[in-house]
């Protein structure tokens, strides 16, 4: 009864599948320094601004100069994730009293980012940064009519990326880096005991964490004295996460009879998707540089992600393969930067973001993704000759998204019940940022 809302729920955190907010597709955070946000990231693997260039593209830590550059900022993330049921049908013997719409699912959270980068020799360079790749909150009212295929996810990710650049010549540059990746999950959902009793329901936390390697490489270009261009890849994770699965208000005579529902360990193994970009920014004149990047994402790797027990005499048994037959998709985006007259750059940007989920049958309330647009200004200010403060902000807008979850089951009446309505999204992304060279 628990199985298809417990794979959603892991699933749709971690870095793997963040939170249902996560502003980006699916589940990716774009946050790794404010220099790019107001320009939408266009350009990121091109413009080698600061250090932030370590996750964008560590080719461009060769064009970031002699000396040691630091960079320290955070993004400030307000999502908001609002249901609109069409029809839902509650699960069979549940409570007739609890059938709202979850309220805002979207929760705030803060994510920082460090990045460090110094020249080893004319030619090396080397760098480290430390970012937040995957995460945030959802949480919806625990009497929603949606309580069986999830209430909350809380996701938290640490990325740590040491990388190397080497400077080929004055227009070009190459550079790589390794990725460890730490994820910790902890969800909450419902549990339909109507078996037992009419209108009987309990509930169901999941933690589990681990850890991934993964990997990145990107080249940086001069193809005129105006034009950069650079490329940059970064690898799949793969991820083993392991912890432990406990249930609350279930009768000891029920978690005696059905093995399903006792307390003990679960295992989820899955791959993160691997990306491409390209990108490019050119110089228009003294004041106006023009950016663009196209990133690739292949999400159609995740096909079926199943939970296993991992102990006693069930060890082995799939609590739930869940389907989501992603697509690959591409992200676009466009901006420019205009520097005025003094110590101010203002900067603009555009994007669209297309989201990997096929259609309403295979959307879940853990993830009720679709396809974005960005619209992001900012600005940049030189406090001193060594020193640089950015601002950026964004407004994500996603396409209202249908659902129509009766995966769970072939019955149209079952435990975990069947959602069907429309989400209604956007997000608020507001960032600053404080650069150093020494």
């Amino acid at each position: 009864m628990k199985r298809n809302a417990l794979a959603g729920a892991v699933v749709s955190a971690l870095g793997l599948l963040a939170g249902s907010e996560a502003h980006a597709a699916a589940f990716a955070l774009y946050e790794h320094g404010v220099s790019g946000l107001g320009n939408a990231y266009a350009g990121a693997a091109a413009v080698a601004e600061d250090a932030t260039t370590v996750w964008w593209n560590p080719a461009g830590m060769a064009r970031l100069g002699s000396g040691k550059h630091f960079v320290i900022g955070g993004s400030f993330i307000s999502p908001s994730t609002k249901f609109s049921d069409n029809g839902s049908v509650r699960g069979t013997g549940s409570n007739a009293a609890f059938t709202g719409s979850g309220g805002d699912a979207g929760k705030d959270a803060l994510v920082p980012n460090m990045f460090f980068a110094m020249d080893l020799s004319p030619q090396w360079s080397f760098g480290v940064g430390v970012s937040v790749p995957f995460g945030l909150k959802t949480e919806y009212e625990s009497n929603w009519i949606g309580r069986f295929q999830g209430i909350s996810s809380k996701v938290e990710t640490l990325n740590i990326n040491p990388s190397v650049s080497y400077k080929l010549s004055d227009t070009a540059s190459v550079g790589g880096g390794i990725n460890y990746q730490r994820g910790k999950v902890d969800i909450l959902t419902g549990v339909n005991l109507a078996q037992i009793a009419p209108g009987l329901e309990g509930q169901n936390k999941i933690n589990v964490d681990g850890d991934a390697w993964g990997f990145n490489f990107g080249g940086l270009f001069n193809v005129t004295p105006v034009t950069r261009v650079g490329i940059h890849y970064r690898s799949s994770l793969k991820y083993e996460l392991e912890g432990n699965t406990s249930f609350s208000g279930v009768p000891a005579a029920a978690v005696a009879a059905d093995p399903r529902l006792r307390d003990g360990n679960v295992r989820l193994d899955l791959k993160t998707p691997d990306s491409l970009s390209f990108s490019a920014a050119h110089r228009m004149n003294e004041r106006l540089d023009l950016l663009a990047d196209l990133t690739w994402w292949h999400w159609s790797k995740i096909k079926q992600l199943p939970v296993v027990r991992t102990d006693g005499a069930i060890s082995g048994n799939a609590l739930s393969t869940l389907t989501f037959n992603f697509d690959d998709t591409w992200r676009a985006s466009i901006g420019a930067n205009y520097k005025l007259n003094g110590p101010w750059t203002l900067k603009l940007g555009a994007a669209y973001d297309q989201t990997p989920v096929p259609n309403a049958e295979s959307r879940t309330v853990r993830l009720p993704d679709n396809d974005r647009y960005w619209l992001s200004a900012g600005a940049a200010y030189q406090v001193s000759r060594v020193g640089k403060l950015d601002f950026g902000y964004t407004l994500v807008t996603a396409r209202n998204a249908d659902i129509n979850n009766v995966q769970n089951t072939a019955s149209p009446l079952q435990a975990n019940g069947n959602i069907i309505g429309t989400y209604k999204a956007h997000v608020h992304v507001l960032g600053v940022q404080y650069q150093h060279s020494f």
